[in-house]
């Protein structure tokens, strides 16, 4: 009984501790974003105070309608228009993304064709080499196209990603081959079986995929800097750098600019959490 009575007291302690633990890593890692988000809700004045506010005491809106209503000294040119070019951009490309990606994932977990398998490893391997290599031959296929300064250079490329299609693929393996045989002997092709039967119970798998794609295409600096001249075609992150800038001494300004252009990618996280939950113990990408 003194044993038993020691041992369930080490796993009290223990699990005390990993909770303990687990706060204070959350608190390391949540700081920067309310310090931040705190930060872009304060006047100027009170964020040069010390010592230093975390949660404002007079929170105040000044900061946002300053980069909404405020037009650039140099472009005329406010963040509404980038705002908008990034979600046009990200909703189109992530769109694109998910049809080809689920079609080339269900072609590689389920159709025979020849080379198959030296085609998924050769797209594999190209997946190994970084991407600041293939900007200037990127660069070079843009331009050989007409595509500089348009949309279409920020639309198009993401489509040849090999990680959707790796994802997918993993998905749709998981996925009992008796439905696409049940399938089969109903007169369905393949690719009815793709679109009435594999597509609809990837659903969790291809919000997953959604979101990181936004995410990727969201947050992405380099390719619209290179390919993207115009003042008016500028997607948000490489907008907010011109407009902070212009604002770089106000820290208000740049903290409320730097929510603006995380907090659509926080809010689309929030909604299809579930879903990339279930996708990713699905897929395996779960440790196990």
């Amino acid at each position: 009984m003194h044993s038993d009575s020691r041992n369930v007291l080490k796993k009290r302690l223990s699990k005390a501790g990993t909770y303990v633990f687990l706060t204070l890593l959350l608190l390391v890692v949540l700081f920067p974003t309310v310090w931040v988000v705190g930060q872009s809700f304060m006047h100027e004045e009170r964020i040069l105070k010390w010592p230093i506010e975390i949660i404002p005491s007079e929170p105040t809106l000044d900061n946002y309608i300053e980069i909404f209503t405020t037009k650039l000294s140099r472009q005329e040119l406010s963040l509404f228009r980038w705002l908008f070019n990034s979600f046009y951009v990200t909703t189109l490309s992530t769109i694109g993304v998910l049809l080809v990606t689920s079609m080339a994932g269900y072609a590689f977990a389920r159709l025979r064709f020849p080379g198959k398998q030296l085609l998924f490893f050769g797209l594999g391997a190209s997946f190994l080499v970084p991407g600041v290599m293939l900007l200037i031959p990127s660069f070079m296929l843009m331009r050989a196209l007409g595509w500089i300064d348009t949309h279409h250079a920020l639309i198009w490329p993401p489509l040849a990603g090999f990680f959707g299609v790796f994802f997918m693929r993993q998905f749709f393996l998981a996925i009992p081959s008796e439905l696409a045989e049940a399938a089969v002997i109903d007169g369905a092709s393949a690719f009815g079986i793709y679109w009435r039967v594999f597509l609809p119970l990837s659903r969790p798998a291809v919000a997953t995929l959604g979101i990181f794609t936004f995410l990727f295409i969201w947050n992405d600096f380099t390719w619209p800097l290179v390919v993207l001249n115009s003042d008016e075609m500028r997607t948000l992150p490489v907008g907010l750098v011109v407009f902070l800038g212009e604002y770089w001494s106000y820290q208000g300004i740049v903290m409320a600019g730097a929510v603006v252009s995380s907090a659509p990618v926080l809010v689309v996280y929030i909604v299809f959490q579930r879903q990339i939950t279930r996708a990713v113990m699905a897929t395996g990408f779960g440790g196990r």
